[in-house]
């Protein structure tokens, strides 16, 4: 990083200025276009693709046919090529702004810094700073210093061996806004005021930048980069493309003297860890270390070659294609900058064909400019009347101002992962090429509903299907072409043909509608309720019996509904609460959701691969769960990770990027998200895995209820705001492009208060309009302190419950994938400072005392509820304690699941059930279940268990002192069976306590014998209590011993599974232990292990006591396996034996099976 540090006498005044290649912006200044105040190519290029665009895009449902189609991701700002002339306003804030690294860049204009003969950028120009004239002399003189130093240094770095002379002028009029530019902040100092004077007084426009120009993001390097994204749709090639992965790229920065490899789809921070310019980004504290990446701007370029040359004449199209640039980037060809990009959501579309037919060169140069999205966000909210919020509602983690950008909000922190804050072209890149009668297709959305079906209303199930698709072009359609649609199944077989009808060609975008009988295909269901089938459909736009496009998209016919209605008069007579229903329905059956949510993978979405995310997903399907939850503030999932959930019957509950903050609804703004949100939903509209669209993330639990807490007189006004964001833009971009989905403002939400179709926005919030008794809505429900863990009390009641959770620690393999061996303690300074909960709240690097109190959560709850690690080793007793944490973690998800579970039966009507969360994006104290590496956490295996369809789960109420055990079925038919329940001695033993009372609802009476079968009948996904009793009347029996029993409970049953005519036996064991296992009298259970040879399964065998949380685990020499257990985390009682089986996730280790051990929480407290 290139700055100099220079000091002013009289007010020992510290100014880092950092260079960028403030010449080559110069150079700008040169051209005919930049002289005259403006960029007539740029201009001319914007506003030959800018479109007209309409609210409603594809079809209407409020009309029927499509009004206007949508041109997503189509138009750039319309940002000007970059001028040297300056603002005319650098003053003491400008000064302090820059002594704290907030420029990248000072504002140049005019002549004096000359450059003769070749430089590093090979230019000639000249450039002179401005500065404004102040009263006080002695200041004038001494900010002529400053700069005068200023740019010396700019000259040293920007002219090499070149001669040169520095001159800075003042201007004694009232300053006038220009041409100026802007580039970035390179250190950010937490509690630095920008908005303030040098006297604290408020500044006069925080800030400031020219008037007259829109907001011009600024980078003296010019970048070029491409993406990747892959599709289970096909859209035919026409005309000439070059996949831009395919061409050599480079990666540089100049002032950094950083020129290395790139690649296409990547980040900047991948291509320097490949060049070896920096370590792993995982490793240690990089995350902090390596700030200077994400605070730099970069330049990724290529020579093309495969290009088809074109004279002045040629009628050749040319257009480059991105699909994700992440995020300020500035796009040049063959010398012309031909657009600016803002949003790393979107697709970019750009017509260069007259920058192709005047270029001169052979292989001509693509460039893409990436800003520092940090400073971008840092810019955009010191601007004058940039918006503002109450205290904590924005949400700071890391860098702060993430709501003003589009980009990945977890990027910039979050309280389970780093703050790289990426830049690249992060997805697949093209040049098309195309004659003028031909088109390419760069996007398109396909929507299967019955017909009649509208949003967010359950459809008629025995209704036709309507098929609905809408193809963008590059090109135009010509009038009067037609659309022809295929329907094949997953053998090749063809099911139906036809023409679409109700055609609407806008050019660019042509859609239209079949009907396709209901009869002819099989359903598509999630896992656990019946078959994934999947059709191919294809549809070609045809003319005069030319195929012009063709499009094959994947898909499933499913009607997904979130059923947000109001509680019938049967649900009342059925016992369930008045209120509102909120719970999903496929195809026209209530089903209960069970899974987890999940976050961004992987800091760096080009390293998420294809392989990665189904082999997450296995685990997903083998964890016993139908639903993720895509949680807002990531990326958007790629098409490649809808396919493998359409595969497996995972539905995908997904968002929009927002979260825990309040957004601008700037004119600008909200038109970017506009488009973007368009973009997303046609993209992804034709998998039936997608199971609901929600505008963000928390933000009517927990960002509107912080505003009328901490400001309730502007209340009214952010909630306008939410509303104009969230019903009014985003709720359009999804109704405009489907009647299949669900669309909800937030995760976290109490319904709508009324819905009707026939005002322009169905949807009136609910809010906080609750009426007493009643119930709506979600929950979410995190509670550190450990002592109320288990006090069922304390958990939300509700119809769903969508977040939930408590931190744990990776496994010892995990830690060692990004710590060295010194600091693998459980205190130890990098593993504090990964720990992100408590969140720093800014760039501290330093974050001990939020930190700690994370740590201190999980090590009180293990000293508080399981015997403590004591291993002789430092490094084994890290690694017990790293387990106990997980312990810990899985019996609190456990406890919850079940109590939701449970509801399903209880007036609230509970169907759902989404724990916070599925996996990590990166190795450090999380709420994961599933570590980094694929590795399956205590968690994953307990959730797994109690996700089994049918269930025995007892629980226990802390206030009241009752347990009640219960039978829980998810399944949609009655369920008959029977449990065996009783008490336990550690010892094995079977004891004599009372096991019900003869208040029990299922009548059994009072008993000393040992155990007792409980025959029962369960409902369709119902619950059934089968005994009461009262702990704390047998804790006064003097023949009741808590610390050496637990109670054990064992189902058998017999059902059907859904959508099966055979019957099943469900089998399940549950336990109850009435003290803290810290002070249980736990023997050694003498656990012995044998790996069945060609059997692939462990035989495992407690000889001596009760073994619980049972532990099966591969030996830290093999940590270059990863396999998952079919079971783990399970009780064994005295002499009783289970073969478990296993499945390798990846990897490989010879021998690994014969160094597979067991151990119990026995085990855990005693010393090796």
């Amino acid at each position: 990083m290139a700055s100099v540090g220079l000091r002013n006498t009289p007010d020992a005044m510290h100014v880092s200025i950092v260079v960028a290649g403030l010449a080559a912006m110069c150079k700008a200044a040169t051209t005919p276009a930049a002289a005259a105040g403006g960029n007539s190519t740029a201009d001319r290029v914007d506003r030959r693709i800018s479109k007209e665009f309409n609210p409603y895009t594809g079809y209407n449902p409020y009309t029927g046919p499509p009004l206007r189609p949508s041109h997503a991701g189509y138009s750039a700002p319309n940002w000007p090529l970059y001028h040297c002339g300056c603002n005319n306003k650098l003053d003491e804030r400008d000064l302090r702004l820059a002594k704290n690294g907030f420029y990248d860049q000072l504002h140049v204009s005019g002549s004096g810094l000359k450059f003769t003969g070749k430089s590093m950028y090979s230019i000639s120009g000249s450039c002179v700073v401005f500065a404004c004239r102040w009263n006080d002399t002695n200041k004038e003189a001494a900010t002529t210093d400053i700069i005068t130093q200023a740019m010396m240094d700019i000259w040293d770095q920007c002219g090499g061996n070149t001669a040169g002379t520095v001159s800075v002028v003042h201007n004694d009029k009232k300053p006038q806004d220009g041409y100026g530019f802007w580039l970035g902040y390179m250190r950010y100092e937490k509690g630095l005021d920008f908005c303030k004077g040098a006297d604290s007084s408020p500044a006069r426009d925080c800030f400031r930048r020219p008037k007259s120009t829109p907001i011009a993001m600024m980078s003296c390097i010019s970048v070029v980069v491409a993406i990747a994204a892959t599709a289970l749709w096909q859209g035919a090639a026409a005309g000439h493309t070059l996949d831009l992965s395919d061409q050599a790229w480079q990666l540089q920065n100049l002032p950094l003297n950083i020129s290395v490899p790139g690649q296409v789809p990547s980040h900047v921070h991948l291509d320097l860890h490949d060049a070896q310019v920096i370590g792993d980004p995982y490793f240690g504290l990089n995350d902090f270390n390596l700030r200077w990446v994400a605070l730099a701007n970069w330049t990724y370029t290529t020579k093309i070659t495969g290009l088809k040359r074109a004279n002045t004449s040629d009628d050749l199209l040319t257009y480059i294609l991105f699909n994700g640039l992440d995020t300020f980037a500035d796009i040049s060809f063959c010398g012309k900058h031909i657009a600016s990009t803002d949003n790393q959501f979107r697709q970019w579309r750009f017509d260069v064909s007259d920058a192709v037919r005047s270029c001169a060169s052979e292989r001509p140069e693509l460039g893409v400019s990436f800003a520092s999205a940090p400073s971008m966000a840092e810019y955009l909210a010191s601007q004058p009347g940039a918006e503002t919020w109450p205290w904590g509602i924005e949400g700071w983690f890391e860098f702060p101002h993430r709501a003003f950008i589009r980009k990945e909000q977890s990027d910039f922190g979050w309280d389970w992962g780093p703050a790289f804050a990426p830049a690249g072209i992060w997805q697949k890149a093209w040049i098309v090429q195309l004659a003028p009668d031909e088109v390419y297709v760069p996007n398109s959305a396909l929507d299967l509903y019955r017909e009649g079906q509208i949003n967010d209303l359950p459809p008629d199930q025995v209704a036709d299907w309507v098929l609905n698709c809408s193809i963008d072009a590059l090109n135009s359609f010509p009038k009067g072409a037609e659309m022809k649609f295929t329907v094949k199944d997953a053998t090749g077989g063809t099911i139906s043909t036809g023409h679409l009808t109700n055609i609407t060609n806008a050019g660019d975008v042509i859609t239209g509608s079949a009907t396709l009988d209901a009869e002819k295909y099989k359903l598509w269901w999630p896992a656990g309720m019946g078959a994934q089938n999947l059709y191919n459909i294809t549809v070609d736009v045809v003319k005069q019996n030319k195929t012009l496009a063709s499009v094959t998209k994947r898909t499933g016919f499913r009607t997904i509904v979130l059923n947000m209605g109001e509680i019938t008069d049967e649900q009342l007579a059925q016992g369930i609460a008045p209120g509102n229903n909120w719970h999903f329905e496929i195809n026209g059956h209530e089903f209960y959701a069970k899974g987890s949510n999940f976050i961004p993978p992987d800091a760096f979405w080009p390293r998420v691969t294809p392989d990665r995310i189904r082999t997450l997903f296995r685990s997903v399907v083998a964890g016993n769960q139908n639903m993720l939850r895509v949680w807002a503030s990531g990326a958007y999932s790629p098409d490649f990770m809808y396919d493998a959930a359409d595969e497996m019957g995972i539905l995908l509950w997904s968002e929009f990027e927002f979260g825990d903050a309040l957004y601008p609804v700037t004119e600008d703004f909200l038109e970017n998200v506009r488009q973007e949100a368009v973009y997303q939903v046609r993209r992804t509209n034709h998998h039936p895995s997608l199971a609901l669209w929600a505008g963000g993330n928390e933000l009517e639990s927990l960002e509107l209820p912080g505003v009328n807490a901490s400001a309730p007189e502007e209340y009214d006004r952010y909630l306008h705001e939410y509303e104009t964001l969230f019903l009014e833009t985003l709720l359009p971009a999804v109704y405009g492009n489907s009647r299949s989905i669900t669309y909800i403002p937030s995760s976290t939400e109490n319904g709508y208060l009324s819905f009707n179709w026939s005002r322009p926005i169905p949807i009136i919030e609910r809010y906080n309009n609750k009426t007493e008794g009643s119930l709506y809505g979600d929950t979410d429900h995190y509670n550190y302190n450990y002592r109320q863990a288990f006090n069922i009390s304390t958990y939300p009641v509700g119809r769903f419950a969508n977040e939930f959770g408590f931190h744990s620690m990776p496994s010892l393999a995990t830690w060692r994938e990004a710590l060295p061996e010194d600091e693998l303690y459980f205190n130890s300074s990098t593993i504090m400072l990964r720990n992100h909960h408590y969140p720093a709240g800014g760039l501290n690097i330093t974050n001990y005392d939020n930190s700690s109190k994370g740590m201190a959560e999980m090590t009180l709850a293990v000293t508080e509820y399981y015997p403590l690690p004591d291993k002789a080793d430092p490094i084994a007793n890290f690694s017990s304690w790293c387990h106990a944490t997980q312990i810990f973690q899985a019996d609190f998800y456990k406890s919850q699941i079940q109590f939701y579970r449970a509801g399903s039966g209880g007036r609230e009507r509970q169907l759902g059930s989404l724990y916070w969360q599925l996996e990590d994006i990166w190795q450090a104290p999380t709420w994961a279940g599933i570590e980094y590496s694929g590795r399956w956490k205590v968690l994953h295996y307990v959730a797994k268990d109690i996700y089994e369809s049918v269930i025995l789960a007892p629980i226990f109420n802390q206030s009241s002192g009752i347990l009640d055990v219960y039978a829980i079925s998810d399944l949609w038919s009655e369920v008959k069976g029977s449990a065996t329940l009783g008490w336990v001695g550690w010892d094995g033993r079977l004891l004599n306590h009372t096991i019900g009372e003869s208040e029990s609802t299922t009548g059994v009476p009072p008993s000393l014998v040992g155990q007792k079968d409980v025959q029962f009948t369960i409902g369709a996904i119902n619950s059934t209590l089968l005994t009461s009793f009262n702990m704390t009347k047998l804790a006064e029996s003097e023949s009741f011993n808590a610390t050496e029993c637990l109670f054990v409970a064992n189902l058998t049953a017999i059902g059907t599974p859904i959508n099966s005519k055979a019957t099943k036996t469900y089998r399940h064991t549950n336990t109850f232990t009435p003290t803290p296992l810290s002070s249980a009298a736990l023997v050694d259970p003498g656990l012995s292990i044998v790996h069945k040879k060609g059997g692939g399964a462990f035989e495992v065998t407690a000889k001596q006591g009760v073994s619980a949380w049972t532990w099966l685990s591969v030996s830290d020499k093999d940590a270059s396996i990863i396999v998952s257990f079919e079971e783990n985390a399970f009780l064994l009682n005295k002499g009783q034996t289970k073969l478990v089986k296993y499945s390798i996730i990846s990897g490989s280790s010879p021998g690994w099976e014969d160094r597979v051990t067991a151990d119990s929480i026995y085990g855990q407290g005693q010393r090796d």
